[in-house]
C-alpha cells in the first residue's frame, strides 16, 4: 500500500475527496493522511500566510512516513511568481524522503503530457488571482487562448460551486484554437464528474487540477497512469 500525504488549506474538502476518488479506481491499493495550513479567503494576503505554515505540516506527514507528498493548493504557489513550483518543491524535498510534487506543478506537467500548448481554462478565482495563474502558465510555455474566472473568495464556497456553473463558464469559452480544456483549475473547485462528459461536449481532452495530481503521483510512483473514466490524461496515452 502506497501512503499519499496532502497538505491542503483547511478551508480544503474537495482534494481530500477527488484524489482519492480518483485512486481507488487503480489496482494500486492507497492510503491518504492530510495536514491542514490555515486559509479562508483566496486572497493574496492569507494564501501567503498560508505557505508561511508549510514546514509544519510536511513535518507531521514527515512523521507518518508517507510514500509522496502532494502540495495541494493550486493558487497558493503560482501567486508567488514565475517558476514558484519548482522552488517550493526543492524545499520540501530538504525536509522529507517522500515523493515531493504540487498541484501547480502537477498541472503544468498534466498540460505538458497531452503534448498541448494551447489551452483554456476555468478557474474559481477573482480576476486578479485568475490572471496570475494564466500568467504563470503562460511563462511555462503554455498559451492560454480564453479563461473564465467565476469570482468566488470564499473558499469554502468554492468547495460548493455546482458543475453546471463550471459547465456553462467553460461552454463560454472561444475552444477554436485549444488543444485541451482545464476544466477546474483548483483543487478545490468540485470537477472529477465533469471531466468526461466536458470531453464528449467539447472534443478535446480535458483535464483537471485533480486529474493532474493523480497523473502525477502514479507516474513519480512508477505505477500506470491509468484511471478509468478520468479523461485522456489518465488513459495511458498521454
Amino acid at each position: 500500500m502506497k501512503r499519499i500525504g496532502l497538505v491542503v488549506p483547511s478551508s480544503n474538502v474537495t482534494v481530500e475527496t477527488e484524489i482519492p476518488a480518483l485512486l481507488a479506481r487503480h489496482p494500486e491499493r492507497f492510503s491518504f493522511h492530510s495536514s491542514r495550513m490555515r486559509m479562508a479567503q483566496v486572497s493574496a494576503e492569507e494564501l501567503k500566510a498560508m505557505n508561511a505554515q508549510r514546514e509544519r505540516c510536511v513535518d507531521e506527514l514527515g512523521d507518518a512516513r508517507v510514500d509522496a507528498l502532494l502540495y495541494a493548493c493550486l493558487v497558493a504557489v503560482m501567486a508567488q511568481g514565475v517558476g514558484e513550483h519548482q522552488r517550493v518543491e526543492e524545499e520540501i524535498r530538504g525536509r522529507t524522503d517522500a515523493l515531493v510534487l504540487s498541484s501547480a506543478g502537477a498541472l503544468v506537467d498534466g498540460v505538458k503530457a497531452l503534448g498541448a500548448t494551447r489551452i483554456a481554462l476555468v478557474t474559481p478565482y477573482l480576476r486578479p488571482l485568475a490572471e496570475q495563474v494564466v500568467a504563470y502558465l503562460e511563462a511555462e510555455g503554455i498559451e492560454v487562448v480564453d479563461w473564465a474566472a467565476l469570482e468566488v473568495g470564499d473558499n469554502a464556497e468554492v468547495g460548493c460551486i455546482p458543475g453546471d456553473r463550471v459547465m456553462t463558464a467553460a461552454r463560454g469559452l472561444d475552444l477554436s484554437r485549444a488543444e485541451a480544456l482545464v476544466i477546474s483549475a483548483c483543487v478545490q473547485m468540485p470537477s472529477l464528474d465533469l471531466v468526461a462528459p466536458a470531453e464528449e461536449e467539447f472534443g478535446l481532452p480535458v483535464l483537471s487540477a485533480a486529474t493532474a495530481g493523480a497523473y502525477a503521483l502514479l507516474t513519480g510512483l512508477g505505477l500506470d497512469p491509468v484511471v478509468p473514466g478520468a479523461g485522456r490524461l489518465l488513459q495511458g496515452s498521454a
